[in-house]
């Protein structure tokens, strides 16, 4: 299921000349924008929670290594 969301109007400062070509091509600017800004947001995130559960990621992957996974010996290669 796919959420609107609402939209407001906002100001850019974009290459005039990028913005032209864009639009000659039928670009969608707003669409392109948008799209950019949420791939930038989503590497943030994930950036973000990498660092605060680094600690937690090292624990675990010591413990594996010293310990091994639970399904080791059911693994054939």
């Amino acid at each position: 299921m796919s959420r609107v969301a609402s939209k407001r109007p906002i100001n850019l400062s974009l290459d005039v000349d990028l913005v032209e070509k864009a639009r000659a091509y039928g670009v969608n600017v707003s669409a392109v924008a948008e799209d950019a800004l949420r791939t930038r947001v989503s590497k943030e995130e994930a950036r973000l929670w990498l660092d605060e559960n680094r600690e937690a990621i090292a624990a675990q992957n010591a413990w594996i290594a010293e310990r091994g996974l639970f399904s080791d010996e059911f693994r054939n290669w």
